[in-house]
């Protein structure tokens, strides 16, 4: 199992030792950092490949149907012909579009998704950049993909793009300051913005999901709207704007963004294993073996809801982080902080965030409810009247 462990390792250190017998140190250092930022780019193809094929596989469970199932056994290979067609298709500019925004907003996207990847750690000792302030670094370089999709909408010259593209801008930034609040709830438990830092801090105090539901619930919510999962798929809703801000997008810059969503997806669903599931820590199997299956169990949960709650209005959706979960993630830093400084007993610490995290979603529930109920009997007063 210490072979397993170590593997990839192992395999780098032998990688740079051959190099260094024939090359200075600044050249290894030069390959090995590009070789790193290759191995990023392959596990965002493979990824997009898999979660593809996932994600048809469980909508079609889900709806009771088929899914893939011509291309290679079970429709294994439908992923394949699908890239396959995308490299294949005429690749169109509008003549009204701007060109120069209209090209490089895919290339913004992906771009911004696969460098997500570099301070997460997909092992012990499996991360491209252990950077002291890793969240930091995955939070500003995430909010890129708001750039990409407002570019697209606007150089598309399209008014269904541009609507999503506002949409996308209103949705994306609206959602980045409950999600911003929730890590620094979990920065403050763990005392580090390093990502292995944080998960080795948890195999001390335990998995911050346990201690922190109300904070990792916002951080799920928040994550899922930022990635435009459903049901915050509302930049692109087919039955409202046909295909939002991609939709004069073919080829290969459609292919981009199909990219990108997905490889978002598993670096998103990556961020919250790391924060809140204890990241690739776990018994007998080795650490990237756990990380991994941490993080399928995630995006099986994110595409679980994508095919269970139907879409909801845009106004609905911006309502719901401004009036729900600001005001939720501002509590849960505020209890964070007065629990984290009052108690010095990690394990005391613990269960007074665990009783305060569950008042502070019984009384949410509790609000959203009553304010429902408000609005129903003012209508049927209405009604009446």
């Amino acid at each position: 199992m210490e072979f397993l462990e170590n593997l990839f390792l192992n395999i780098g250190n032998w990688f740079m030792g051959w190099l260094a017998t024939f090359l200075p140190t600044w050249a290894v250092d030069l390959i090995m950092d590009i070789l790193i930022i290759v191995i990023l780019l392959v596990i965002g193809i493979v990824a997009v490949l898999i979660l593809s094929f996932m994600e048809r596989k469980v909508a079609a469970r889900i709806g009771d149907r088929y899914g893939p199932n011509r291309w290679g056994p079970y429709g294994v290979f439908q992923a394949v012909t699908d890239a396959l067609k995308m490299l294949t298709k005429e690749d169109i500019i509008p003549k009204v579009a701007d060109a120069q925004i209209f090209n490089i907003a895919p290339a913004i996207a992906a771009f911004a998704a696969v460098m997500t990847y570099a301070v997460i750690p997909f092992g012990k000792g499996l991360v491209a950049a252990d950077l002291n302030i890793g969240i930091l670094y995955f939070a500003a370089v995430g909010s890129l993909s708001t750039l990409a999709l407002l570019s697209s909408g606007f150089g598309s010259n399209n008014k269904y793009a541009l609507i999503s593209g506002f949409r996308a801008a209103a949705q994306l930034i609206s959602y980045e300051i409950p999600m911003g609040l929730s890590i620094i709830a979990v920065v403050m438990m763990s005392g580090s913005m390093s990502t292995q830092r944080i998960v080795l801090q948890q195999q001390q105090d335990g998995w911050y999901i346990l201690i922190m539901p109300a904070v990792f619930l916002i951080y799920f919510m928040a994550a899922s709207a930022e990635m435009l999962r459903g049901p915050f798929d509302l930049v692109e809703a087919d039955s409202e704007i046909v295909a939002g801000h991609f939709i004069e997008y073919s080829g290969m810059k459609f292919a981009l963004f199909f990219l990108a969503e997905y490889i978002h997806l598993l670096a998103g669903a990556g961020m919250i294993v790391t924060l809140f599931l204890g990241g690739w820590s776990g018994p007998f199997l080795p650490s990237w073996l756990w990380f991994l299956i941490k993080v399928f169990c995630v995006i099986f949960v994110f595409m679980w809801i994508r095919n269970t709650f139907p879409r909801i209005r845009i106004d609905q959706v911006l309502a719901f982080s401004w009036k729900v979960l600001l005001p939720a993630s501002l509590a849960a830093l505020v209890i964070t902080g007065i629990v984290d400084k009052a108690f010095d007993s990690a394990v005391v610490t613990g269960i007074v965030m665990l009783v305060a995290n569950v008042v502070l979603i019984l009384g949410t529930s509790w609000a959203m409810g009553r304010r429902e109920r408000q609005k129903q009997l003012a209508a049927e007063g209405a009604a009446l009247r």
